[in-house]
């Protein structure tokens, strides 16, 4: 595999760079073992199609031919989501929780997506793998309190788990 420096001119970062050092998908952690790639959750529907729509030319073009992204700068539009719902918490409460790391401004699915595509900040990393396991608290909510395959019970948290690539369909 050979390494391959990215180069990022987004809404959110100019001229950001880091480098891809291991194989796109491969060579994960362990410990991070999640249901669905970043493709998977685009196409089925996530943060109510707004997250993506401006690093297109970072991603695999392949990665957005069948995305449910917003159009436009009309904002965000929940039905887009899978599960029809808002699931999620607005930046700025990203931000005071300190849930945002410098190098991934827009957060943990911007984290994963470097991370699918090889690139590798070991402390950060840990970090945000440790995130994504202490969101199977909400996986233990959806079995404890749903019939298996209701996808229809508890569909804000399904969709909130959507959005840390645990495939919600399948509890």
């Amino acid at each position: 595999m050979g390494r391959r420096w990215v180069t990022v001119n987004d809404r959110m970062q100019k001229g950001y760079r880091y480098e891809r050092v291991a194989r796109v998908g491969r060579d994960f952690d362990p410990e991070f073992k999640p249901h669905l790639t970043p493709a998977e959750m685009l196409r089925l529907g996530v943060f109510c199609g707004r997250y993506m729509t401006d690093t297109t030319a970072e991603f695999p073009k392949s990665w957005f031919k069948s995305a449910k992204l917003a159009k436009g700068r009309r904002g965000r539009d929940c039905k887009l989501n899978f599960f029809g719902v808002n699931a999620s918490q607005p930046l700025s409460e990203w931000k005071r929780k300190g849930w945002l790391h410098e190098d991934d401004p827009r957060g943990w699915f911007q984290w994963y997506c470097r991370y699918y595509m090889g690139r590798r900040i070991p402390s950060e990393d840990a970090r945000q793998i440790k995130r994504w396991k202490q969101i199977r608290r909400h996986v233990r909510q959806v079995e404890k309190n749903c019939e298996q395959g209701d996808i229809h019970c508890r569909r804000r948290q399904r969709q909130a788990l959507l959005h840390w690539a645990y495939d919600s369909r399948k509890i």
